[in-house]
């Protein structure tokens, strides 16, 4: 029996929210294809989509991704730099979306002052590493998102190698020092950034192009940035994070599917204390 065979054995007809009729496996369908068959989870799924066959998990995200979209998020593979506050929810999101695979960078332990805002810090992994407790929490979200993690702080050897068949690198750092290094990685290999970033009530998203100036429109020059922004005086509030990293997903989204205009050469800044949003042309 062929993988299709067997994804079709265990379609079952569902009703999706719209009212029409569409055929769907379960979680424990695609599992049991799986090792039937000697596949990856990510294997299977993609597989169903190529046979018409949603994933069940999917079903909400068809009627703007549709099977097409879907499948192309499953081929997917995003570098996402940095597990923290941006890193940590973007990183879930991703997973609950249906990315395929992705790479995910820190050397750094959680600690309590990190409990305000990131995901996946709980009171009982306070001194375990982001990156190792990340992966844990994405295997029970998403089991076929494939996550290859690097638990040290990134250099640009490391970068040349993770952004290697990415198509979107995602920057949730927190200094301008490697925020630039990474943005010369990107360009070097093509491959478009996502980049956000927070301060107090405050955070802007845009999205970087090989061919374009990049951070040198808003940062200015690297050697005379400093290394910190203002949040070292504003502080991060878990609200503007989580805003700021979810439009960083959608952004990264676009990208791998093809949908949309991404925010390219357009700095999205929010300001949630006064209840204002502004796009800034880059050109």
């Amino acid at each position: 029996m062929t993988l299709r065979d067997h994804i079709l054995k265990c379609a079952q007809p569902c009703v999706a929210p719209n009212k029409k009729t569409c055929f769907v496996i379960s979680l424990c369908d695609r599992d049991t294809i799986a090792a039937a068959c000697g596949l990856s989870k990510r294997e299977v799924e993609i597989a169903a989509l190529e046979a018409g066959v949603i994933p069940q998990r999917y079903l909400r995200n068809m009627g703007s991704l549709e099977i097409a979209g879907q499948k192309k998020l499953l081929q997917g593979k995003a570098l996402l730099v940095g597990s923290g506050g941006l890193g940590g929810t973007i990183a879930l999101l991703l997973a609950r979306m249906g990315l395929g695979a992705l790479v995910i960078a820190d050397g750094d332990f959680f600690s309590e002052d990190n409990l305000n805002r990131q995901v996946f810090s709980l009171e009982q992994n306070v001194g375990q590493s982001k990156v190792q407790v990340a992966r844990s929490a994405i295997l029970k979200i998403n089991a076929a998102t494939e996550i290859e993690i690097f638990e040290g702080f990134v250099g640009e050897k490391e970068l040349e190698r993770f952004i290697k068949g990415a198509n979107v690198a995602i920057d949730a750092l927190d200094n301008m020092p490697s925020r630039f290094m990474l943005e010369k990685v990107c360009k070097e290999a093509r491959v478009p950034l996502v980049h956000g970033a927070v301060a107090g009530f405050s955070g802007q998203v845009t999205v970087i192009y090989p061919e374009d100036v990049g951070f040198r429109a808003f940062y200015g020059d690297a050697q005379t940035t400093p290394e910190k922004g203002v949040e070292i005086e504003l502080g991060n509030l878990a609200g503007i994070v989580s805003a700021v990293a979810s439009i960083q997903v959608q952004e990264a989204v676009k990208i791998i599917t093809g949908l949309g205009r991404p925010l390219r050469n357009r700095l999205l800044f929010l300001d949630s204390l006064n209840g204002s949003a502004e796009i800034i042309s880059l050109k």
